[in-house]
C-alpha cells in the first residue's frame, strides 16, 4: 500500500509541476481572457451545439510535441515539450511560439482513457479544425488523414482502441503556408501590413463522442417561411430500411410541431400558423430533438435548434434590388472581422472572448458581421444565431492572384490554378458550405475576396447558388467583376463611395473604412502600424467614422442595400479596428457609434 501511495504522490507532483510550467509565450499583448485560462480545463464548452449529445470527453490541454523534418514517416522517439492543445503552435497561449513552414512538420501526442460506461459503443475521434495537412494514429494504428484548415472531421478509432488502460493518440500535420496553393487566409511566412503570422496545427477543440453502432452523422435544416415548413434531411452511417427518423419541434418546452420519414428521406416538418421568425430584431430559435428509431427501439438521439427566415432579394419601388429578411426589405450593415486574436491567432482563449465580440459588434448597433476569408469554431456561428447576426460567410484565399480590375468589369484573363488547386478550392468550400448550412445566421456565401485566388468566377458562382439557392451569393467582393450572383460589391477606401452600378443586382458596399489610431499600451509591434487613415483621438476617429457613415447614409437611396466597415478590431499591425486588438479599448463614443448604425440600419424600415 505504501509503495502505491507514493507511487500516486510522485505522479500528482509531476503532473502539478508540469501544468506550473506551462506559461504564454512570447510578451506580446494578450486579452484578459489569456489569464482565466486553466490548462486543465482549455475551452470546456461542448463543441458542436447543432447537434449536440449529452456524452462526451474533450481532449483540449497539455499535450507533447515535435517539430521535424519533412517526410520522415517515423514518430519522434522523443519530443521538444508540451504545447496547449488547441491553440497554434505559432501563438502565445500554446506556450511555445515557434514557426513550423513547409520544410518541418509538427508532431503531437498524448494518452487517453475511454471511460467504461461507453463500452459495446462505438468512439468517434473529433477534431475542430487542423491546419492543413493531418494525419492520425491510436496505439500506432493509423486511423485517419484529412485536408483542409477550417472544417471539422471525425474517425471512427473503436478498432484502434485497447480493451484496458490507456491510448496512445498522435497527429502529424503538415502545412505549406503561403508555399502552397491550399486555403489559407490572411497567414504568410512574413507577416507585414494586413498580412497576418501563420496559423500550423490543431486549433480547435478535440474530442471523443460515444455513439450506438448505428447512428446520425449529421442534420441539414432548410426553413421555408414561405410555405411553412422546415425540412430536416438526416444523414446516418449507413441507411437502413427499417429505420425511421422523427424530428420534435420545441418553442421552449412546448412541442408544437413533429415529422418523421423512412428510405432516408428528407422529414417535412409542418411548422405552427403562428409561426415565429427569426430576425436580428427578434432572434427566435425553435429547439428539436432528432430521433433516429429501429424495430421500434430509440438507436440514438441528438438535440439541435433551428429558426425559420429566409434571404432574399427584391425590387422595390423605385426600380432597386433591395436586400430582404423574410420578404422585408433590410439594409445589412456590419464590421469585417478577421477573427484574430493577439494570445491565441485564431483561436479564441475562452468561449466568453468568442462571444465577446459578436455582443458588442451588436451593441454596437450592427446587424450583420463579414466573417473575412476565416471559417470559425461552430460556437461562434451559434452565438450569432443567438443573439441575432447576420453573417456573410468568406471563402479562405489561397493560391496565386490574377491582375485585379475594381472599377470595371473585368476583361483580362483569369488565373488559372492547377488541377490539384482547383480540387482544393472545390472539396473545402463544399466542406465549408455543408458545416454551416443549418446554421440560421448564414446569410451570403462570398466564395471570393477581391481578385485572391479568384478563378471561373461564373462556374464557381453558379455551383455555389445551386448547391445552397436558400442564401444569397457574393460572387466576389471588391474582385474582378462578373454579372453573376445576387450583388455587385465595392470596395472603396477610406470614404464610402459608388463608382459601378448594376441594375439587374443588389450593389453593396463589401468594404470601406479603415480608420486607424495607435494606443500605444494595446499594439502588436511598437513600429509599422497603420490604417487607411490615421488620426490621434478617439474624438477624431469617432467624428470621422460618422462623416463616413452619413455620406453612406446617403448613398443608400442611389442604390446601395448593404456595407462592411473595416473593422472589428486591430490586427497585428492594423490599428483601424472598433476595438484595440487585445479587446481592452473601444476606440470610438459608442454612443456615437450606435446611434448612426441605428439610422443606417433602419434606413429601409420604412
Amino acid at each position: 500500500m505504501k509503495k502505491n501511495f507514493y507511487l500516486s504522490l510522485l505522479l500528482a507532483l509531476c503532473a502539478t509541476t508540469t501544468f506550473a510550467q506551462w506559461k504564454p509565450a512570447g510578451d506580446r499583448i494578450k486579452t484578459k481572457w489569456a489569464e482565466e485560462i486553466d490548462v486543465k480545463n482549455v475551452l470546456p464548452e461542448y463543441p458542436r451545439p447543432i447537434m449536440e449529445r449529452s456524452d462526451w470527453k474533450n481532449l483540449n490541454g497539455l499535450w507533447n510535441y515535435a517539430i521535424t523534418e519533412v517526410g520522415k514517416s517515423a514518430m519522434p522517439a522523443t519530443f521538444d515539450g508540451q504545447i496547449l492543445v488547441p491553440f497554434a503552435v505559432e501563438s502565445s497561449l500554446s506556450g511555445v511560439g515557434k514557426t513550423v513552414g513547409a520544410e518541418k512538420e509538427l508532431w503531437y501526442q498524448r494518452t487517453f482513457d475511454v471511460p467504461q460506461a461507453w463500452k459495446n459503443k462505438k468512439v468517434l475521434l473529433h477534431f475542430g479544425a487542423v491546419d492543413w495537412k493531418t494525419d492520425v494514429w491510436v496505439n500506432d494504428v493509423k486511423v485517419g488523414s484529412h485536408t483542409g484548415g477550417f472544417t471539422p472531421f471525425a474517425f471512427d478509432v473503436t478498432a484502434a482502441l485497447n480493451n484496458k488502460g490507456d491510448n496512445k493518440l498522435v497527429v502529424k500535420v503538415w502545412d505549406p503556408t503561403d508555399d502552397g496553393y491550399q486555403p489559407r487566409g490572411k497567414q504568410v511566412k512574413r507577416p507585414e501590413g494586413i498580412w497576418y503570422t501563420p496559423v500550423t496545427g490543431i486549433w480547435q477543440t478535440v474530442w471523443l463522442e460515444p455513439v450506438a453502432n448505428h447512428y446520425i452523422t449529421d442534420l441539414r435544416m432548410t426553413p421555408d417561411i414561405d410555405k411553412n415548413t422546415l425540412s430536416v434531411k438526416v444523414s446516418t452511417d449507413n441507411v437502413h430500411p427499417s429505420d425511421i427518423v422523427e424530428v420534435k419541434v420545441f418553442d421552449g418546452t412546448q412541442l408544437v410541431a413533429t415529422g418523421k420519414s423512412i428510405n432516408g428521406e428528407t422529414v417535412e416538418v409542418a411548422m405552427p400558423e403562428n409561426v415565429k421568425l427569426w430576425s436580428p430584431d427578434s432572434p427566435f430559435l425553435y429547439t428539436l430533438k432528432v430521433a433516429l428509431k429501429n424495430g421500434g427501439k430509440l438507436v440514438d438521439e441528438v438535440n439541435s435548434y433551428t429558426a425559420m427566415r429566409k434571404y432574399s432579394t427584391k425590387r422595390d419601388a423605385n426600380g432597386i434590388v433591395r436586400f430582404e429578411l423574410n420578404n422585408k426589405p433590410q439594409f445589412q450593415f456590419g464590421p469585417l472581422d478577421q477573427g484574430w486574436w493577439p494570445d491565441g491567432l485564431y483561436t479564441a482563449p475562452t468561449d466568453e472572448a468568442l462571444l465577446y465580440d459578436v455582443q458588442k459588434t451588436k451593441d454596437f448597433g450592427y446587424n450583420m458581421i463579414r466573417k473575412h476569408i476565416k471559417v470559425e469554431p461552430a460556437r461562434w456561428y451559434t452565438h450569432c444565431d443567438q443573439v441575432g447576426i447576420i453573417v456573410w460567410q468568406d471563402m479562405p484565399s489561397g493560391d496565386r492572384n490574377p491582375q485585379w480590375q475594381n472599377r470595371q468589369y473585368f476583361n483580362g484573363t483569369e488565373m488559372k490554378r492547377s488541377a490539384e488547386s482547383e480540387a482544393c478550392y472545390r472539396k473545402e468550400w463544399k466542406e465549408i458550405m455543408d458545416c454551416l448550412y443549418s446554421y440560421p445566421c448564414i446569410g451570403t456565401w462570398v466564395p471570393f475576396n477581391e481578385a485572391w485566388g479568384q478563378f471561373k468566377t461564373p462556374e464557381i458562382v453558379e455551383w455555389t447558388k445551386q448547391y445552397d439557392p436558400t442564401r444569397l451569393v457574393n460572387p466576389a467582393s471588391g474582385g474582378n467583376h462578373y454579372t453573376c450572383g445576387d450583388m455587385l460589391d465595392l470596395h472603396n477606401y477610406p470614404a464610402p463611395d459608388m463608382y459601378l452600378y448594376d441594375a439587374q443586382r443588389a450593389n453593396v458596399l463589401g468594404e470601406y473604412g479603415g480608420i486607424g489610431l495607435v494606443l500605444k499600451d494595446h499594439i502588436w509591434e511598437p513600429n509599422r502600424n497603420w490604417g487607411y487613415v490615421q488620426f490621434n483621438s478617439s474624438d477624431e476617429v469617432t467624428d470621422e467614422y460618422v462623416k463616413y457613415a452619413n455620406k453612406l447614409y446617403d448613398l443608400i437611396a442611389r442604390g446601395f442595400t448593404a456595407a462592411v466597415y473595416t473593422q472589428t478590431t486591430d490586427v497585428e499591425v492594423e490599428v483601424n479596428g472598433l476595438m484595440t486588438y487585445d479587446r481592452k479599448v473601444i476606440k470610438l463614443n459608442e454612443q456615437k457609434l450606435k446611434a448612426i448604425n441605428k439610422k443606417i440600419v433602419d434606413s429601409l424600415n420604412k
